[in-house]
């Protein structure tokens, strides 16, 4: 789906960046990594390219313009082109209700989440621009359901501007045909789900996925299959969109 194709992920931790980044490779692609932590940029580029020759990666923090310029930098240089840009990257925290909110907090989580996602597509426009191609945006199903389980209002509401702000750029974006698009997943089996279960008492899961019309949980695999999808060019046609992935928890 992805034959040679560069395809920048940032976000690359053991969760939903980890998974994006096997499913480029797997699929004939080239992975610039991007994340905060070295150790896990090279736990996955070992663990889905041993002999290094499909994969990139360097530490970049997405609120800081040199950090993303740089790795902009490195897929052009190391792969010549880029093709999509997929942006994982997030800050994940429970913040509390809105009474007893700490705004300097809030404000760490919109200025990751949105002004760092916006300043990592900024830095790549030109490369993108070049032959067009695909971003997509990772928004959260909290966006439009409130999770009943945890305090998420400043990660949601951060996350719901982000795919405000995605409408606007698939506009202003479509006539260099370059794709705008976002994933909302709901719960992801993964590392975030498996531990808050761990530390949960009672029978979580169960209650986690009654509300679901399919009988499991959505992986953090299965959200990167509906990323990698509206980044290929089988997704050519279409721009603009939300799509939820979230095993039938919430429908529209």
């Amino acid at each position: 789906m992805l034959e040679g194709k560069v395809v920048v992920v940032s976000g690359v931790g053991d969760g939903l960046g980890h998974q994006v980044a096997a499913a480029v490779v797997r699929d004939g692609g080239y992975a610039v990594l991007g994340a905060r932590t070295e150790a896990n940029l090279a736990k996955t580029a070992a663990a889905i390219d041993p002999d290094g020759t499909r994969t990139a990666y360097r530490v970049t923090d997405i609120t800081r313009d040199d950090d993303v310029a740089a790795l902009a930098e490195l897929a052009s240089e190391r792969f010549g082109a880029v093709d999509a840009l997929v942006n994982v990257a997030a800050m994940y925290m429970q913040t509390g209700d809105l009474e007893e909110a700490d705004f300097e907090i809030w404000s760490q989580v919109v200025d990751v989440n949105l002004m760092g996602t916006l300043r990592m597509t900024r830095a790549f426009l030109p490369a993108l621009k070049a032959r067009g191609g695909s971003v997509v945006l990772i928004g959260t199903q909290a966006e439009i359901d409130p999770n009943p389980y945890a305090s998420l209002t400043a990660y949601s509401a951060s996350k719901g501007a982000l795919t405000s702000a995605m409408y606007s750029l698939a506009r202003e974006l479509g006539p260099h045909r370059i794709r705008v698009n976002s994933v909302l997943p709901g719960w992801m089996w993964g590392p975030v789900a498996k531990s808050y279960v761990r530390e949960s008492e009672g029978d979580l899961l169960a209650q986690l996925t009654e509300r679901m019309a399919l009988p499991e949980m959505a992986t953090d695999g299965d959200v990167a299959e509906a990323v990698v999808f509206l980044a290929s060019d089988r997704a050519r046609a279409i721009t603009g969109q939300t799509l939820l992935v979230n095993a039938g928890e919430v429908m529209r």
